[in-house]
């Protein structure tokens, strides 16, 4: 025990940290220097069993007398920073101010004195990527672990104190540098010379379309204003599972199918405020992003804190693709502030600028702050901040085509701007998710790339057609989808965009319905689908049959269909969540939970409630996790607006969002998370096997109640 704690202190020492898979022998020892490796930097650390063997310095732990007006530390000499005196007799670390000068201040931050001469900073001293050095990984022997090597910030008493700026590699004007696709023709088992995916002749179903009327039959004498009919679409089922499963440290999940490949820009917060366990995770996870992709997926990194770099261009992911990549990410160290704008105007770019296109493209954003360059938070009664500025106008979805490249965001920890982050992903047509527990991030990425190599259909139309002469459209229920109604009435249609394998998508559409003084039968609406097939690129196009309902003289018992009563509970929950959110927002936290306890006993009244539906009991149980992280102001903004918002972003889109450690598959809230997602997310959690120190030692960054923690 005495050597591990001995050579974790020696690594430390060293402001170097390890991870190294572990040999038979050394296997206790290797685990524990891997947990002192994900411990946070000497002077953030909280004392807890599992750090009680690390002692400070006194050195570091004794305040010093004087100290930097910027980053409120100890300017005692000697501690290996310069010091930079101006000609008011102020001083400061120079790094510091460095920093405040780069941003265009000349002014004393003390006195206010207007300077004459200001401190320049010289070439920086990051360590570059040619010194990180990475062990030669072997992806099938040892998936389980990944080498990181990385410097530890300076102790501190800050985390957003800066230490260094960004290297700044010079850039292309236009980042029309991508590596040229690897142009491999389709599987002949894969393609559809007719295009006619509903043909009952071929093997490869890439849609389904079913309708359920709210009832079988109604009365001829009886008339409907709002009869609710629901439009329901499931994608074709991925063939990869069954080999992730048989062998979980297979090559990438993308080499045993034929699928769409991807172009991925991951635009990731190095600011000051993810120093130590925050940035180790995250190299971790996207360590593991990389080993995942295939030989015909490309994948860029944009690295932001005050500007934004990009660290390589699109490169695919062959195996000196991903050496690369792993070097490129295992050299970022974290400091400066927190412009999220900037990095998506980059990754916005490398996305326009490509000279080819891999039929699927996406941006992951995580970010663990709130933007200071380009919003500004709310004061009082001030209108709140305009987070539309934070998305490049290229990268709003048009309500014409749909969205083209979304950006799924992540929120981590406690200290992130939820409210900017959900509106991101909700313009782009992306997903929020909230990573509450540090630990949870790689599950959290791996939960969205499961999607991501896995899109089966693209630029799916829906089309909704009334048949009855005397039927008009009431309304399209879609969600966070652009939908719209012709002005005749008689027809309407909604932009769906991609379908990962295996997903569905529910809409409710009512209609009006006439008395009907002969006919047996009333024609109601056909529904019409039109996509691309990512993989031929050819277009598709299927419809369902007419959706009717029986005309009986006299009325019968009415049975609710329950598959429209399951999407009606799920439309109206996520109706209060968005009231109880407005509410908890003025303030008014006793009406928002109000809300959310009145929608409780209306679900629970409702026969699919009855009925002990699988959909039902989430959704409940859903709301009262809510109602619980409503207990106060301070809980509320620790982690319940974030929570909300990754609900109502998970129910408008109908698409799975990690929420706390909500990724777990035991989870009542993953409603939406589709085979392929679990099947990545069990890899993931089978990479941590060989250190299950890892899953323990980083907690909750925030709870709510003393009680257990909510699922």
């Amino acid at each position: 025990m005495g050597s591990a704690w001995r050579r974790a202190k020696i690594a430390l020492g060293l402001n170097m940290c390890v991870y190294v898979p572990a040999s038979a022998d050394e296997e206790d020892s290797a685990e524990r220097i891997s947990d002192a490796s994900l411990l946070p930097p000497a002077m953030s650390m909280t004392p807890t069993p599992s750090s009680a063997g690390l002692r400070l310095s006194k050195s570091v732990s004794r305040s010093s007398k004087k100290t930097c007006a910027i980053c409120l530390t100890s300017m005692k000499r000697g501690n290996g920073h310069a010091i930079f005196t101006a000609e008011c007799s102020h001083s400061f670390h120079f790094h510091c101010i460095t920093s405040n000068v780069k941003h265009g201040s000349q002014i004393c931050p003390v006195c206010r004195a207007k300077w004459k001469e200001i401190p320049f900073e010289g070439p920086n001293l990051d360590p570059t990527p040619r010194r990180a050095r990475i062990n030669p990984v072997d992806w099938h022997q040892h998936n389980d672990l990944m080498t990181i090597i990385r410097r530890l910030p300076p102790p501190r008493l800050d985390s957003n104190q800066t230490t260094t700026t960004l290297p700044q590699a010079s850039e292309p004007g236009v980042f029309n540098d991508d590596e040229s696709l690897d142009h491999q023709p389709v599987p002949a088992e894969r393609s559809s010379p007719n295009g006619n995916a509903a043909a009952d002749n071929n093997p490869v179903r890439t849609l389904e379309i079913k309708t359920y009327p709210e009832v079988s039959a109604v009365p001829r004498s009886k008339s409907y204003d709002n009869f609710t009919v629901l439009v329901h679409l499931k994608a074709a089922v991925a063939n990869s599972g069954q080999n992730l499963q048989r062998n979980i440290s297979n090559p990438p999940l993308s080499s045993h199918t034929p699928r769409a490949p991807v172009d991925l820009v991951t635009v990731l917060d190095i600011s000051g405020s993810m120093a130590g366990t925050k940035l180790a995770l995250l190299k971790r996870a996207m360590g593991f992003v990389i080993q995942n992709l295939g030989s015909s997926d490309r994948l860029s990194v944009i690295a932001f804190s005050s500007t934004a770099r990009r660290l390589f261009p699109l490169r695919r992911m062959t195996d000196a693709g991903r050496q690369q990549a792993l070097q490129a990410v295992n050299s970022l160290v974290a400091n400066g502030g927190t412009n999220i704008a900037e990095g998506l105007r980059k990754g916005a770019k490398v996305m326009e600028d490509r000279k080819e296109r891999n039929p699927v493209s996406s941006i992951i954003l995580l970010s663990d702050g709130q933007d200071t360059y380009t919003v500004n938070g709310s004061i009082g009664n001030q209108p709140q901040p305009n987070y539309q500025l934070l998305l490049p106008l290229s990268m709003h979805g048009s309500q014409n085509t749909g969205f083209q490249i979304p950006v799924h965001s992540f929120g981590f920890g406690t200290d992130h701007d939820a409210s900017s982050m959900h509106t991101i992903s909700e313009i782009s047509g992306g997903t929020f998710s909230f990573i509450e527990t540090e630990s949870v991030i790689q599950d959290a990425f791996a939960q969205c790339i499961g999607g991501l190599l896995s899109v089966v259909v693209q630029e799916l139309q829906v089309g909704v057609e009334c048949m009855h002469p005397s039927l008009r459209l009431g309304s399209l229920k879609a969600g966070s989808y652009p939908s719209r109604v012709m002005g005749d009435g008689r027809t309407g249609s909604i932009d769906v965009g991609d379908l990962y394998a295996d997903e569905e998508r529910d809409f409710l559409v009512s209609v009006n319905v006439p008395a009907e003084l002969s006919g047996i039968k009333t024609s109601l609406m056909k529904v019409r689908c039109v996509y691309k097939d990512p993989l031929t690129k050819e277009m598709v196009k299927m419809e369902s049959e007419e959706v009717r309902v029986e005309r009986p003289e006299t009325a019968g018992q009415e049975v609710i269909s329950i598959e429209v009563d399951r999407q009606r509970n799920r439309l109206q929950a996520a109706e209060a969540m968005a009231q109880a959110r407005a509410a908890a927002e003025q303030g008014d936290l006793g009406g928002a939970v109000s809300v959310l306890e009145s929608c409780r006993k209306a679900l629970s009244e409702t026969v699919s409630a009855k009925s002990y539906d699988r959909l039902c009991v989430a959704l409940d149980a859903e709301l009262k996790e809510m109602q619980e992280r409503m207990a106060s102001r301070h809980v509320y903004e620790a982690s319940g607006r974030a929570y909300i918002l990754s609900g109502l972003s998970s129910h408008s889109w109908q698409r799975a969002t990690a929420r706390g450690d909500s990724t777990d598959g035991s989870s009542l809230v993953q409603a939406y998370q589709t085979p392929s997602m679990a099947e990545m997310l069990t890899r993931s959690q089978a990479t941590l096997l060989g250190s299950p120190s890892a899953q323990r030692l980083i907690r909750p960054v925030w709870s709510f109640t003393s009680q257990t923690k909510p699922r």
